[in-house]
């Protein structure tokens, strides 16, 4: 069973406390980022790591991002020092600009710490999350002597990521058998899609993955170009062809394609839903329309919550517009790819 506890209350500092002596003993955490809901355990404890693994069903050889606090910039430096080898001036320039924010580094790791959370691989993906309640549980966990929380969406692998409270416990109640999952409800996140992922391993910087920070401001901020990825990158998560997934198929389509398809079924349609910006028609009573915003960023806001509710209401069938092509559209775009793979 799990529990919820309310982060937006004057219970706070309790539901705190009582997540850091679960993290310390080993179990595991539901934290809210403004990002998606992580599943969180302490980093340097690989039997703790393993349940999070376990819990999601996740490949061993995927890596889970390691969140670290932001103040007091002691803690936050010593995070930096512990798991990083090395931090090259642009991923410093990064940091400093996107930080706390939507943005992971990949660093090189130093040896012997953190590899259950690497997946053994020679680096470490570090984040620093701007929610503020994901910012105090850090700030308790490294008073208590945690450095940093391993902590990946808290879903089961390739799933639908969590951007509330209810989404963590319909992935996760189901498969943790005794185990008690304490769930912090700060309400919905509030950027709604991962975070963007910079591999800095390399003499310039790479993106891996898209999100809601683009490649043109990562450059204006590197001062050098940033890569596209390629067969040297390392694993990193949510990078999968196929990833973000309902059970219900996933497909792109233009607006002409969409109104092209709901003519030809007319009103055999069944099962559908359409998820769609431009102004579409169909005299099916079985087809839901969904009408998706105008702007990227309430998109993404709104993306996950909308394709688990469109999931949940007996839909064989998800027909998604295709998003623009403009740079600010990048992580929709990249999500939605991965939930039609």
């Amino acid at each position: 069973m799990a529990r919820v506890v309310n982060a937006q209350s004057e219970a706070l500092p309790q539901a705190l406390a009582e997540a850091v002596q679960r993290l310390r003993a080993g179990t595991l955490v539901g934290l809210p980022t403004e990002t998606v809901y992580g599943l969180a355990a302490d980093a340097d404890q690989p039997a703790a790591v393993a349940r999070v693994y376990a819990a999601k069903g996740r490949p061993a050889d995927h890596p889970l991002i390691v969140h670290i606090a932001a103040e007091p910039a002691t803690a936050r430096a010593e995070a930096l020092a512990h798991y990083a080898a090395t931090v090259p001036a642009f991923a410093q320039r990064l940091m400093a600009a996107f930080w706390p924010g939507p943005l992971t580094v990949i660093l090189p790791r130093r040896p012997g710490v953190a590899e259950a959370a690497a997946a053994g691989q020679a680096s470490i993906g570090l984040r620093c999350p701007a929610h503020p309640v994901a910012q105090a549980l850090l700030r308790a966990c490294s008073a208590a002597g945690i450095r940093a929380l391993a902590a990946p969406s808290a879903n089961r692998f390739g799933r639908i990521s969590p951007t509330r409270a209810e989404h963590v416990l319909a992935e996760l109640e189901p498969v943790l058998d005794d185990d008690t999952l304490l769930v912090l409800d700060a309400g919905p996140c509030p950027v709604g899609i991962e975070s963007t992922i910079v591999d800095a391993t390399r003499e310039h910087p790479v993106l891996l993955r898209p999100g809601m920070i683009t490649r043109a401001q990562l450059q204006a901020v590197a001062g050098v170009p940033v890569g596209e990825r390629d067969a040297a990158a390392p694993r990193a998560s949510g990078t999968l062809a196929s990833h973000y997934a309902p059970r219900a198929r996933v497909r792109l389509m233009s607006a002409d394609e969409l109104q092209a398809a709901l003519d030809l079924l007319g009103g055999q349609a069944q099962s559908i839903a359409v998820y769609h910006r431009s102004p579409l028609h169909t005299v099916s009573p079985h087809v839901r329309l969904q009408r998706m915003p105008d702007d990227a960023a309430t998109c993404a806001r709104e993306l996950f919550a909308v394709l688990r509710a469109l999931d949940d209401a007996d839909t064989r069938l998800i027909w998604v517009e295709r998003p623009p092509e403009d740079a600010a559209w990048d992580g929709v775009r990249d999500r939605l790819q991965r939930a039609a793979a």
